[in-house]
């Protein structure tokens, strides 16, 4: 039967905890960092404040393992959300070139759209103001009728009255119309003039034709 030796099965417990031990130091860490004063720490703790500041993490052996950057500061973080929003500004804007240019490849295409719309808008405008002269002489009319019964003494019919009230309603809703198509005409004529100034930048082509519409268009 073989002999097992107790103080070799010690030894071997012994050597293994001495093992631990050096795995231990080796992995033992020390931060050197800036105090309050300026002064140089080597630590194996380091202050919460001392952390903003930026430190070194040291090996076994003194040697810098890692180096941890100081925290930014609240003009560092307002610098980099401002050149965060200008380069999604800018994506943005590239994206917007690349739909105009779709559209137009020259100003001057687009100057062209621009009067069309509005020749459009202006047509319909004129369309509602031929109504309204309709309208408006019909309207003269019932009301030189309700003028001639009142002076007669009668009754002016409700059916008269009614009508005239229509007829000033549609006088009234065609006029609202025009006022928002002439509002409509001002809101495309900014929105292509905008284009056209960047289509302008963006070709490096100036446009030749009158922003204007002439009277002989």
């Amino acid at each position: 039967m073989p002999h097992i030796s107790r103080p070799a099965g010690k030894s071997a417990i012994v050597a293994l905890a001495f093992s631990m031990g050096l795995a231990t130091t080796a992995e033992a860490r020390m931060y050197r960092y800036t105090d309050d004063n300026g002064q140089v720490v080597i630590s194996n703790t380091i202050p919460q404040a001392a952390t903003k500041r930026g430190y070194d993490i040291l090996g076994n052996s003194g040697r810098v393992i890692e180096t941890v950057a100081p925290a930014p500061t609240a003009e560092e973080i307002a610098a980099r959300e401002a050149e965060k929003q200008r380069q999604e500004a800018l994506k943005i804007q590239q994206e917007q070139d690349r739909q105009l240019l779709r559209r137009y490849s020259h100003p001057d295409q687009a100057v062209e759209a621009m009067h069309r719309k509005v020749r459009q808008l202006a047509g319909l405008i004129q369309i509602k103001r031929g109504n309204i002269s309709v309208l408006a002489s019909q309207l003269e009319s019932e009301q030189g009728r309700a003028a001639d019964l009142e002076r007669a003494g009668r009754d002016i019919p409700d059916a008269m009255l009614e009508k005239i009230r229509r007829l000033e309603s549609q006088i009234d809703e065609l006029e609202g119309e025009i006022s928002n198509q002439n509002a409509d005409i001002d809101r495309v004529r900014e929105d292509f003039e905008a284009d056209i100034s960047r289509l302008e930048e963006v070709t490096g082509e100036p446009r030749t034709l009158p922003l204007e519409i002439s009277s002989t268009q």
